[in-house]
């Protein structure tokens, strides 16, 4: 490996200790509010992933995962707090994640298709940094390309025509 390619490498040991330190957050938080579940840690690519599983209600995504985003920025801000480094931390409650993942990757190959038939732009609801992503990438792998436009929390995706 490159001194380059290692630079790019994630630690993965780094990584890990996100991990613990967010799965200790969480696990904290649910006892305060005396919600049962059980928390999975991972590691994807360069960020660590942990989710809450075995939950009953949605209380902790909320309507369209608002709850879900401001839990995971706290405790993205739990992990800054004690590594002093940014968090690409990933949390996930219930499979909401997975689930919302199928739905914007058949969005954004449905779109791309009509962009493709009409030939012209098409823009979509505002969406967070994750779904956007989600929906660029299903927009590439239809062969079109996509811009993010708009300022935050209203930022959305148009899809471009080949």
């Amino acid at each position: 490996m490159t001194e380059a390619e290692q630079e790019k490498a994630p630690d993965l040991n780094a990584l890990e200790q996100e991990g613990e330190i967010a799965a200790d957050y969480v696990e904290g938080l649910l006892d305060i509010a005396d919600i049962d579940g059980d928390i999975d840690m991972d590691v994807e690519g360069d960020r660590a992933m942990v989710s809450v599983v075995g939950l009953k209600g949605t209380e902790l995504v909320g309507p369209g995962g608002e709850v879900l985003e401001a839990l995971q920025e706290l405790t993205r801000l739990a992990v800054h707090r004690q590594t002093g480094e940014r968090s690409r931390l990933m949390l996930d409650v219930a499979g909401y994640r997975e689930r919302r993942r199928a739905e914007l990757t058949k969005l954004g190959t449905e779109i791309a298709n009509q962009v493709k038939d009409r030939n012209e732009p098409k823009s979509l609801q505002p969406m967070t940094p994750f779904e956007r992503k989600i929906v660029h990438d299903a927009v590439a792998a239809a062969g079109l390309r996509s811009e993010s436009e708009g300022e935050e929390p209203l930022r959305y995706v148009v899809v471009m025509p080949a």
